[in-house]
């Protein structure tokens, strides 16, 4: 078993962490998934366009590595609960917008006030005050890892 401990340098097993790490991420998912109002790909879409405004639906299924089909019934689902709306894109009258409704930034930030109450709790009452600093220290590493 790996035990992190600054002061002694350690060969690290890179495929055995990696295993462990994708295990740990997906049941953390998972369990942040159970806390969301609506499916993940939904909540995933809207913080996407609240952090970084309109998108068309291709970019979307792009950024969010799913089929545009796929994309075409969430941007769907979400414009039947009002959440966001279509408009055409100015500069290219054959591609569509997406944008956040005001309903939807509402819902979307009440969804991440319950997720991320969830989380906090989890890192305040679980973690010791050690533990929390090396989360905050490893989540640069972490927030790398999950670039493209």
């Amino acid at each position: 078993m790996f035990r992190y401990s600054p002061d002694v340098a350690t060969t690290v097993d890179t495929a055995l962490l990696a295993s462990r790490l994708r295990l740990a991420l997906g049941h953390l998912v998972r369990r942040l998934r159970a806390e969301h109002s609506f499916p993940f790909t939904q909540g995933s879409v809207l913080g996407r366009l609240d952090r970084e405004g309109c998108k068309s639906i291709g970019d979307l299924a792009t950024i969010e590595r799913v089929r545009p089909q796929s994309m075409t019934q969430t941007i769907a689902d979400l414009q039947d609960d009002g959440l966001i709306e279509r408009r055409p894109d100015p500069s290219d009258g054959r591609r569509t917008l997406v944008e956040l409704t005001e309903r939807g930034r509402q819902t979307l930030q009440a969804d991440r006030r319950h997720r991320e109450g969830w989380l906090a709790r989890a890192i305040a009452d679980d973690l010791t005050p050690q533990e929390q600093k090396l989360l905050a220290d490893a989540l640069p590493l972490l927030e790398r890892l999950a670039e493209d």
